[in-house]
């Protein structure tokens, strides 16, 4: 997970098909397909009340199998409060069939049974499938309001006025609300985007960050491995900003952002936490992979250089964790931040562009005849 984000289609923006959609929304979904198929079930079955609508016979039966199949239809959405792609488009396709059996029980269609009827599955693929699946309900609209008003009209161009008009509101109606849904997504997407990202360099910015830390958190227990912080701040960036301006000081934040956006592995999360400083998030085996990496970015910051030949170094703090069980990720995050920030300073005390870390105690120089090994880190919290 690259610290910049990455434009798409329809815009510069992902559009995702609403039916594919997890949690809250995608059950408020499915128990309002399911409400409206009781609704329209309740609603249909009045007619079996009312003399002088249905045919008599084997028509006046199938008409309530069919009122009765809605509400099987709905039972499963209820119950299960989800609805896949295909469930839905299933249900479309149901809903202009069950139109075509109305039609054929009603003793006056054009009376009794309009294709105003056929709303239903048109909205409802506008709303929750995606391209194709709506351009052929909007095919499989046309057809059926043709076999539908066939039998009422004698004229074949009276006919076809009435299945242009039909269909064609029918479609043009299903089209604006598919164009309309697209666009809410779109702006809810730029939205959350730009929430997660800092409006200068492009990259992640804190809130991103926290909201990462438990999906790391998680993936390092499962995976035995530890969790990795490296604190990056610029050096002398203040003494820049001063002799060249903060339009030069901008320009140098951005290069670094790319600098480090191009080194930082795919799985990192790399963000911007304020000012000149950033941060650095990844799972690492060990030690020695983490100061692999630290001294990448290190040199990624060095070797970065802004149109007018501006260029800072960076002093990096590492810390590393073993994520427990029970333990709040968000907590332990800011935990480790700060302990890859004191190393960070650590660094600057020893001159700057260079890597520090919390794990590797200082030692004094042996005396003269004494051979006297480092301790190694204890291995519980950070390694």
């Amino acid at each position: 997970m690259i610290g910049r984000w990455q434009p798409g289609p329809f815009g510069g923006i992902d559009v995702p098909d609403a039916s594919k959609s997890r949690g809250p929304e995608h059950r408020v979904a499915a128990l309002t397909l399911a409400a409206l198929l009781v609704v329209g079930a309740a609603m249909g079955t009045i007619n079996l009340f009312v003399n002088g609508v249905l045919r008599d016979g084997a028509p006046r039966w199938l008409y309530a199998a069919t009122m009765g199949l809605c509400i099987v239809a709905a039972v499963p959405l209820a119950v299960r409060r989800r609805a896949s792609r295909w469930h839905t488009f299933g249900l479309v396709l149901l809903g202009d069939l069950i139109y075509l059996v109305i039609v054929f029980c009603i003793e006056d269609p054009v009376r009794y049974a309009t294709p105003l009827m056929l709303l239903f599955p048109a909205f409802v693929a506008a709303w929750f499938l995606g391209v194709w699946e709506l351009l052929v309900n909007m095919v499989v609209t046309t057809v059926v309001c043709l076999v539908a008003l066939w039998p009422s009209y004698d004229s074949a161009v009276a006919l076809g006025v009435q299945v242009g008009v039909s269909a064609g509101m029918l479609n043009a109606g299903a089209l604006g609300i598919f164009i309309l849904r697209v666009r809410i997504q779109r702006l809810l997407m730029a939205t959350q985007t730009l929430s997660h990202l800092d409006p200068l360099t492009g990259l992640h910015n804190r809130r991103y960050l926290v909201e990462q830390a438990p999906r790391l958190w998680r993936q390092a227990r499962r995976d035995g491995t530890r969790v990795a912080a490296m604190v990056l701040d610029l050096d002398h960036f203040k003494r820049l900003n001063d002799a060249h301006g903060h339009a030069a000081g901008d320009a140098v934040l951005r290069a670094v952002a790319g600098s480090l956006t191009a080194t930082v592995r795919p799985a990192d999360v790399l963000a911007r936490t304020g000012g000149e400083e950033l941060v650095v998030l990844g799972l690492v085996g060990d030690p020695d992979e983490a100061a692999r990496l630290a001294e990448r970015l290190r040199s990624a910051v060095s070797a970065s250089r802004t149109d007018d030949g501006h260029a800072v170094t960076a002093s990096i703090g590492i810390a590393l964790t073993r994520p427990v069980d029970g333990e709040d990720a968000t907590d332990a995050l800011w935990r480790l931040v700060d302990r890859a920030d004191a190393a960070m300073y650590e660094a600057k005390q020893q001159g700057r562009d260079r890597v520090a870390s919390m794990w590797v105690p200082r030692a004094r120089s042996p005396l003269p005849g004494e051979n006297r090994a480092v301790p190694e880190a204890p291995a519980s919290d950070v390694a």
